[in-house]
């Protein structure tokens, strides 16, 4: 070979030596440098005969003996990362997969039904199948046998056009010789024809390992015993000098590979022994009988979410041409190409989708996955989504926004905890690069797109899948829509706010001097009282924000209704901390929030509200005890230098049951009933709910919030705009009501 290693005779292939270098760099290694010493521009060099590498490597010299050709299997090994994707543990576990996928193929083939791994002590990897065993005839076009072309050239195989396989996984005919490549030894036993052949190779030369020492020979030798079986085993002594020191080969990855291979072929039967030093646990033994949708039913299990939908299958059959060289000649073909397709949503956020080219995964997708991803998208907007109500009234509240097609699904909504497995199965693939992770062959695109949308149309109209999972699943893609759409919002509003510095707070807040947890933001109800409240307060800590709008019910609006909301808006840019999954309650200008409302029902309503949206997109401040409620009184009277409040008419009663025990009489208590804050004067204002000294104010908590939501939602019923809901709902609960009460 032209760049042999050197190493020591291999007397047992468990001792773990490597076999004997190869003949030397006199069996072809290319010359560096020239004769003539002349540049390209035909200019005298340095005058040398024979140039050192160091004035090669300087462009002294550069003739035709200065261009190299790398022949055989010298170019893997010079460049492997070109054929296996790098020299660490990833390129490294390449090489088992080269085997592997051969093995697999036999069994997509239908020829095979078993496939074993095995992993040694010595660092060596065995694979076996049952298959119809490769080929030890001779070449007709070599004077070897077609086993060693198998493992000695480049793009030599039985899987170009459409003879020996209809589709595999093997299509660029490199697998297996560069294995044989980039390992020190290989060992090649095939049965077939009733015997059993061998043919071993030591750093790629072919021949036999007899009493421990290697013999080169191109001869197929058969072993005298014969067999009644078929197959192939191959292994090999991966070259370690070529790899990364840390390179190793995960036994675990080897068995979720092993996995997805049974998935991809129903009724293959794999297993995974792993021998080496620390290995633990009985050999791995996996078969699928339900193929891609056993798999799509395993990864949203395994993900710990709750299913969404049942698993959806998805299949067909289209023919396509394309044009390939044919005995020298571009020649239209006709394929005929098989999909299937599984899927299902899981209540998770995160999506799994994969995806296969016969038995190769395509981590990077491909013209199949874009149809699929197209297709999918397509068929959401148009049947699923046609009348989803939440992406109606999204629709009607975004304006000029929504006919833009902003509230239309893309790939990331409808992908949204989606677990999805697409397989496309036809004869020669085009794919990108060696390493197979990508197809281009275009297609495919088509076909697949078609497949889905037809079919996915037909279980999502009337009559196709179960109507309560059709729906689960046009509600998710909705939430997506909309938390999507709420997020852009509040992101372009934070850059708004950003933009304007100083400038970007509410028109309405007077705002105080010093932030930071000592801070207050009191939420005055109405104008009304506003005024008093900025006079009576401590401007040093306090910021005042009067509410001059209707407060958005948060527990039963949208992120995006939310967001559109002035007040709510006020509210989260005064606070200068984001909203709901994007609150930072260290970033708050406020350690905390007051509520200043009436003492009536409208007061009551509006702090429900407001607790209501605090809990919904502001809950760090309830949970860490920072959000209170101002107490004003409903009546106050003043007894000598004392005053006095109540918060009821049953306090006020009591109070002045306790005053006029003595000789004092009812008619000298003077109570004075506030109907709003903004009947207040400022001194009465700041002595019930601005003056930390004076003031009482309540600490709202979580069950507090819980509570203001279900109150919002039936001051809604009651007093909302709504007719036909508040009359169900007293028609409801007529029976709680005494009829003989009732003016009627």
């Amino acid at each position: 070979m032209t760049l042999p290693l050197t190493a020591g005779s291999v007397a047992d292939p468990d001792a773990g030596a490597h076999a004997p270098s190869g003949a030397g760099a006199a069996n072809g290694a290319p010359r560096r440098g020239g004769s003539n010493g002349r540049h390209p521009d035909g200019s005298a060099g340095s005058g040398d005969s024979t140039p050192t590498a160091a004035a090669a490597s300087d462009g002294d010299t550069y003739d035709a003996d200065s261009i190299e050709t790398l022949e055989g299997l010298e170019a893997v090994r010079k460049r492997p990362a070109m054929y296996i994707g790098g020299n660490g543990s990833e390129g490294l576990m390449h090489l088992v997969w080269e085997i592997v996928d051969n093995a697999v193929d036999e069994a997509a083939a239908g020829f095979a039904t078993k496939v074993g791994v095995t992993l040694h002590r010595n660092g060596s990897v065995e694979v076996t199948d049952n298959g119809r065993g490769i080929p030890v005839n001779k070449h007709p076009d070599r004077d070897v046998s077609a086993l060693e072309v198998v493992f000695t050239e480049l793009h030599a195989g039985g899987k170009f056009g459409e003879g020996a396989y209809k589709a595999s996984g093997g299509l660029h005919g490199v697998g297996a010789s560069v294995v044989n490549a980039l390992s020190t030894r290989l060992d090649a036993e095939v049965r077939r024809d009733g015997y059993v052949h061998e043919l071993s190779f030591s750093n790629q030369e072919p021949g036999h390992f007899i009493g421990g020492k290697f013999r080169p020979s191109n001869d197929v030798r058969p072993v005298s015993r014969r067999t009644k079986a078929t197959g192939t085993t191959v292994r090999f002594w991966p070259d370690m000098a070529l790899f990364h020191p840390e390179a190793r080969i995960d036994a675990d990855e080897v068995r979720r590979r092993v996995r997805q291979m049974c998935f991809l072929v129903p009724g293959l039967r794999m297993t995974v022994d792993d021998r080496r030093p620390g290995a633990e646990g009985e050999p791995f033994v996996f078969v699928s009988r339900g193929g891609l949708a056993d798999m799509v039913r395993e990864r949203s299990e395994s993900a710990g979410e709750g299913a969404v939908s049942g698993v959806i299958i998805a299949n067909g059959i289209e023919t396509f041409t394309e044009k390939v060289p044919v005995d020298g000649k571009i020649t239209e073909v006709e394929r005929e190409c098989t999909v299937d397709i599984a899927l299902r949503w899981i209540a998770g956020y995160d999506g799994d989708v994969v995806s296969f080219v016969n038995t190769i995964p395509t981590s990077s997708g491909g013209t199949h996955l874009a149809g699929f991803d197209k297709a999918l998208t397509r068929v959401v907007n148009n049947v699923l989504l046609k009348d989803n109500r939440k992406l109606a009234r999204l629709a009607r509240s975004g304006g000029a926004g929504a006919k833009s097609g902003k509230t239309n699904a893309t790939k990331d909504d409808v992908r949204e905890g989606l677990v999805a497995a697409v397989k496309v199965t036809f004869s020669e693939p085009q794919f990108r690069g060696q390493t197979k992770q990508e197809l281009g062959t275009p297609a495919v695109e088509g076909i697949v797109a078609r497949v889905t949308y037809e079919q996915l149309k037909e279980w999502f109209e009337p009559g196709g899948g179960p109507r309560s999972q059709v729906k689960a699943i046009s509600d998710k893609v909705a939430a997506a829509v909309t938390n999507r759409v709420a997020s852009k919002q509040m992101l372009d509003n934070k850059r708004k706010a950003a933009s304007l510095g100083s400038t970007g707070m509410p028109d309405k807040l007077a705002d105080c001097r010093v932030h930071g947890p000592e801070a207050e933001l009191i939420l005055v109800e109405g104008d009304s009282a506003a005024g008093p409240a900025k006079r009576g307060r401590d401007s040093e800590f306090m910021a005042i924000l009067p509410l001059r709008g209707k407060i958005v019910n948060a527990a039963k609006a949208s992120a995006k209704q939310v967001l559109d909301n002035a007040e709510a808006q006020a509210i989260f840019t005064a606070m200068g901390a984001g909203a709901g999954d994007a609150f930072d309650i260290e970033a708050a200008r406020y350690g905390r929030i007051v509520i200043l409302c009436d003492a009536d029902v409208d007061g009551s309503h509006i702090r429900c509200l407001l607790l209501t949206l605090i809990h919904g997109y502001m809950r760090e401040m309830l949970a860490q005890g920072r959000v209170f409620s101002a107490q004003p009184p409903l009546y106050t009277a003043k007894v000598g230098e004392r005053t006095f409040r109540a918060f009821s008419d049953e306090e006020r009663d009591r109070i002045t049951a306790e005053l006029t025990r003595g000789r004092r009489k009812v008619d000298s208590i003077k109570w004075q009933r506030f109907k709003g804050l903004g009947e207040m004067n400022t001194d009465e204002l700041r002595h019930c709910a601005l003056d930390p000294a004076t003031r009482t104010l309540r600490r709202l908590t979580m069950a507090d919030a819980q509570q203001a939501e279900a109150a919002a939602d039936m001051f809604d019923v009651l007093m909302g705009n709504d007719v036909a809901q508040r009359r169900d709902y007293l028609v409801e609960n007529s029976s709680l009501v005494d009829e003989a009460t009732l003016d009627i």
